[in-house]
């Protein structure tokens, strides 16, 4: 269902002068009004820093109601996905607007396992990097290197090599982020395996080394699918939107994601489970949260409580409870139940749902809260954990952009802005400068 003209309308007056504006209707959500022509008929912009209240594009794919705590992949509940489906699932759901029969499940998990390999002379390509590089600086650059060495799925104009570009990276950024991961802490890269399934071959690339068998644990593979599951797409957020931008140029679909994961690398979008992580560690003990929690409150304290609050929803993130779920799972499996961090996160759930400070602010425990105590059980180092979003939003960034080509409204992006500058001013002659 696209976008239709309500029977409403939205009129601005300005000096007297009234111009109406239609409204415009989605499926769900709230109406939008549409300001194409604001600037013909009235000679003026609109100011809306960081686009909170703009509407940038009419989406199909991921629907967020932050109010209600509600996440809809193509309109599918994401807790119903999380616990009935897979991410591949997910990915051809995103991809192509619907759930797979068996038999086109069957084809697409066929189509990306057999892209999961990179070129070989991408490992040559990784020994250009210093040994301690971050694991995102080198995803940024090896993912836009793909198109040196995929040229022939470039063409945004054909549909057939879009497709074959976005099955490629859905496919091969798990590699190239396994090989980060690897080339950071010095071992040799761990080439895929058909034979498991996208989350544990992933696993095993990060894991397994060539001297001994790497058994797959399959909670942790479960956890790992779920946690790719819960990233894998959230409506217009910061790299989705560069993405888009990028993308409207006319930009090669590898330029624009690796300028998604660019965006992403940014703490206050990608990294907050790393920030989350760090403030339990910061805190101690169960003991010291009091002394926290007043630094919290206080105005002046620089103090935040992070993996707590969101942007967008303003109830209980949907996608924190199926990650709190699995936080247990891992921590019993791994042995790290015991973990002095997991007192210290449930003490600071319990008051952030209990303490009116905190729940007049809709300061609840986001994905971000427990996503960090997770992959720290499973092995992870922090500076991973970014990366490990990337590999899980790359579907939904593609998707986006998909959508993005695809669309006949869609113009290159020009933000516009408020010049507050100087005025017009004639050059003076450098002697002259006083």
């Amino acid at each position: 269902m696209d976008a239709k003209t309500n029977t409403k309308k939205a009129t601005l007056t300005v000096d007297g002068k009234s111009v109406d504006f239609p409204v415009l209707s989605g499926s769900v959500g709230p109406d939008v009004i549409d300001i194409g022509k604001l600037y013909a008929q009235t000679g003026m912009f609109t100011y809306d820093p960081g686009f909170t209240s703009t509407g940038s594009c009419d989406s199909k794919i991921t629907y967020i109601d932050g109010d209600a705590g509600i996440l809809l992949y193509r309109g599918y509940p994401i807790e119903q996905l999380a616990e009935k489906g897979d991410f591949l699932e997910t990915c051809y759901l995103l991809l192509y607007g619907e759930l797979p029969t068996p038999l086109q499940k069957k084809d697409f998990d066929d189509r990306v396992t057999r892209h999961t390999m990179v070129h070989e002379q991408m490992a040559r390509f990784f020994q250009g990097f210093r040994r301690d590089a971050h694991p995102m600086a080198v995803m940024v650059a090896s993912v836009g290197a793909l198109a040196a060495f995929y040229n022939d799925s470039t063409d945004i104009s054909d549909p057939k090599q879009r497709m074959i570009a976005s099955m490629r990276m859905i496919a091969k950024i798990p590699t190239l982020a396994a090989m980060a991961f690897k080339y950071n802490i010095g071992q040799p890269f761990v080439y895929p395996k058909n034979s498991l399934s996208f989350a544990a071959n992933f696993l095993n690339m990060c894991f397994a080394v060539p001297c001994e068998d790497y058994k797959i644990n399959p909670v942790l593979a479960e956890a790992l699918d779920k946690i790719f599951i819960l990233h894998a797409d959230h409506e217009q957020n910061a790299s989705t939107s560069t993405v888009r931008i990028a993308g409207s140029s006319g930009a090669n679909p590898f330029a624009c994601i690796a300028a998604g994961i660019a965006c992403l690398w940014g703490p206050a979008h990608g990294g907050a489970n790393e920030a989350a992580l760090a403030m339990l560690a910061e805190i101690g003990s169960v003991d010291k949260i009091p002394e926290f929690i007043k630094k919290v409150k206080d105005k002046d304290s620089k103090v935040r409580l992070m993996g707590f609050g969101h942007r967008v929803y303003k109830n209980y993130d949907p996608r924190a409870k199926i990650m709190q779920q699995m936080c247990h799972k891992v921590l019993k499996e791994t042995g790290h139940a015991n973990d002095p961090l997991l007192p210290i996160a449930l003490e600071l759930e319990k008051i952030a749902l209990s303490d009116p400070y905190f729940i007049d602010r809709k300061l609840y425990p986001n994905v971000d809260f427990y996503s960090g105590i997770t992959l720290k059980a499973m092995g992870f180092p922090t500076s991973m954990f970014t990366v490990l979003f990337a590999v899980a939003r790359t579907v939904g960034w593609i998707s986006q952009w998909s959508e993005m080509i695809q669309d006949p409204h869609q113009k290159i992006g020009r933000p516009r802005q408020l010049y507050s500058g100087a005025t017009s001013r004639d050059y003076v002659d450098i002697g002259k400068r006083k």
